[in-house]
């Protein structure tokens, strides 16, 4: 029971001052904040609210530990990440009347910004680039960050029907902020992040806490005086260290001893040995300062602003697919008009031919005629029809997290809005799209940051050539204690003095054991750093030519988009002319039908020409709108235009509506007529 009562208060003492000393090292430890990259002309990143889960207003930050306080054994703990939120938003129930869905296309916007299952996978991308940031807090390399689209939904131009994300991860892609790629023999590796080993900067306490009993037979009895030894010893020892971003180690040791033994000439029996040892290790060429040892901090920071501007690129993707898709359904819904309105007319001049066969003034084969015309018309709307069906089912997939839901699973998507085409096209000199594009487009704002990191792993690479060169010293002290060997023959009583753990802990002082001096290892040829540095600048100066190639393909897409919005503004104009023309043509036939100067059959043609042109102007608006779309897009100006408020992509909740310039809403009676299954 003594011995077991002296380890315990051995063991609560020691714990209370390497306690102390974590504290205190832990209050030290706090990494001086590190430049990052700036924006690179692109708009300030909206602060990182996180993923809604099943409490809206819970914002969620995972690039900060779990504090330890007051829970104690919270970092060791495993955090709970809320499931996705699988039900629509209630602004889709809004917009839902009768069975019907009203979609305008700033709602349609809105509606893919809170329930877009593209935006809800990438919006984890933000929270998986703070995981990096809480690693490379304690010293440990980035994981890397996903940067590409995610593209699952279809319609719009993007993907087929039953596409799944793109890439090969849960994240849609396997594109990283720097990553790796594929080459001839496999993976191929960055040498971001290269440099020199990186200590933890987490401070780790090791103890060793341990009682032992061991008999040993001795064929020497001279120096312990019996012919087999016994011990009991205890062990309470503990070890502390931690790293700083300077380049420093700092390592504490506190070892206690307790042992009784039957040794017969022993002094003290039990004996308490007590040792401490503070020391301190310092790079002084490889891995010293803050630049290679804070590396990945800095890292994971601008990975962490290219995971917002990766998320922006997402949002402008998906809201110009929308915007693709609802013109879709616009131009399907206007194409099956016109084909029901050739289906009527063929239908009447159908039931006059056949008046007209009754009294005898036109042969019974024009009638045959008029019926193979109503059969091709009426093929043309189931066409028009079924095409209409699929555009309002695209539009509610992309819309919506459950398609399947009851409300929506039946109901008629009605577009509410329709194409605008000014009197006149705006004129902007092609220089100031191309300095837009320059400054908003969100994959040039990535690559300027990434040449940030190659800069950093850069300067890291040249530090690891330096040989390691270390300045180490440590203090230290011994102490003993314990109680008189009453089994040794030389034991005169009252000569020595029982001592306790105390009394071991006091003399530390009187028995120092310091030590100064200087580690070297020199890597003879040192071929492995050499070629890491290489291949740094290299890639530095690869990445160097791909933005300026970058920068040149987006001066063509700005061109182009630009040549495209021209040519479909004329493509419209000309539409325009030709169902003009073809709608006079159509009633000067029917004119001279009635007067008797024309044929059923010229009537049949100029009906089928106006069918045509109706449908080539619906068309030609489509992709007029398109363009715009697209000229939005390459310039980056999508969200700046349509009044997007960056940070409700991100919480996946519209606070702030969005506002799609030059749209026309449909008239009241066209609506009621697109709600008609």
């Amino acid at each position: 029971m003594e011995a077991y009562s002296v380890w315990r208060t051995m063991l609560i003492r020691t714990l209370t001052a390497m306690l102390l000393i974590t504290g205190c090292a832990a209050a030290q430890n706090a990494v001086p904040a590190a430049p990052v990259a700036q924006n690179n002309g692109l708009p300030a990143p909206a602060p990182r609210v996180g993923i809604r889960g099943v409490t809206p207003t819970e914002k969620l930050d995972y690039s900060k530990s779990a504090p330890a306080f007051p829970n104690l054994i919270a970092p060791y703990m495993p955090r709970h990440v809320p499931p996705p939120v699988m039900t629509n938003s209630q602004r889709t129930m809004d917009l839902v009347r009768d069975g019907k869905l009203y979609l305008s296309l700033d709602d349609a916007v809105a509606l893919a910004l809170e329930n877009n299952l593209d935006l809800g996978i990438a919006r984890y991308n933000l929270l998986i680039a703070d995981t990096d940031l809480l690693r490379t807090k304690a010293g440990s390399s980035p994981r890397g960050v996903a940067t590409g689209l995610v593209q699952g939904t279809a319609g719009g131009g993007v993907g087929g029907i039953g596409a799944g994300a793109a890439g090969g991860g849960a994240g849609g892609t396997n594109a990283g902020s720097g990553g790796a790629g594929a080459g001839a023999g496999g993976q191929v590796l960055s040498t971001l992040g290269a440099g020199s080993a990186v200590d933890s900067f987490d401070p780790v306490l090791n103890s060793q806490l341990n009682v032992e009993h061991s008999v040993f037979p001795l064929a020497n009895t001279v120096t312990s005086g019996v012919p087999s030894l016994g011990n009991n010893t205890a062990n309470v020892n503990f070890a502390y260290s931690q790293s700083f971003p300077t380049g420093t180690n700092l390592q504490v040791i506190l070892q206690n001893q307790r042992q009784t033994s039957t040794a017969v000439f022993n002094t003290l029996n039990p004996i308490l040995n007590d040792y401490y040892r503070i020391q301190l290790r310092q790079h002084l060429a490889s891995g010293f300062g803050f630049g290679p040892n804070m590396r990945f901090i800095r890292i994971a920071r601008n990975d962490r602003e290219i995971s917002d501007i990766a998320f922006r690129d997402q949002v402008t993707a998906t809201v110009s697919q929308i915007e693709n898709l609802y013109w879709d359904l616009v131009n399907a819904y206007e194409d099956e008009r016109v084909k029901q309105r050739a289906l009527d007319l063929a239908s009447k001049t159908l039931a006059d031919d056949k008046e007209q066969v009754k009294i005898g003034n036109l042969a019974p084969f024009e009638v045959t005629r008029a019926e193979a015309e109503v059969a091709a018309r009426n093929q043309d709307l189931i066409l028009a029809q079924t095409t209409l069906q699929l555009q309002q089912l695209l539009m509610k997939n992309a819309v919506t997290r459950n398609i399947n839901d009851v409300v929506l699973a039946d109901a008629v998507v009605v577009p509410t809005d329709t194409t605008a085409v000014p009197q006149q096209e705006p004129v902007i000199p092609v220089q100031d799209l191309v300095a837009d594009a320059m400054q908003n487009r969100p994959d040039l704002g990535e690559a300027r940051i990434d040449m940030t990191n190659r800069v950093i792993s850069k300067k890291a690479a040249a530090n690891a050539l330096l040989p390691q060169v270390d300045a180490v010293a440590f203090y230290g002290g011994s102490g003993l204690a314990g109680a008189p060997n009453t089994l040794n023959p030389g034991f005169i009583p009252g000569t020595i003095q029982t001592t306790g753990l105390l009394d071991a802990f006091s003399g530390l002082g009187s028995s120092p054991d310091y030590y100064v001096g200087l580690n070297i290892s020199i890597p003879i040829r040192n071929r492995v750093a050499q070629a890491d540095q290489i291949r740094s600048e290299l890639e530095y100066r690869q990445a160097e030519m791909r933005l300026q190639q970058l920068q040149n393909q987006i001066a063509i897409e700005v061109r182009n988009a630009q040549f495209t919005v021209q040519q479909n503004r004329a493509r419209v104009d000309a539409a325009r002319k030709s169902r003009d023309l073809a709608a006079h043509s159509l009633e000067i036939e029917q004119q001279k039908m009635n007067l008797g100067a024309s044929t059923s059959n010229l009537v049949l043609t100029a009906q089928r020409d106006l069918a045509v042109a109706e449908s080539n102007l619906v068309a030609a608006a489509t992709q007029y709108e398109k363009s715009r779309v697209e000229l939005d897009r390459v310039t980056g100006l999508t969200l700046q235009h349509l009044g997007i408020d960056i940070s409700d992509a991100e919480r996946g909740k519209v606070q702030h509506m969005p506002n799609v310039p030059g749209i026309a809403p449909r008239p009241q009676s066209d609506s009621q007529a697109a709600a008609k299954p």
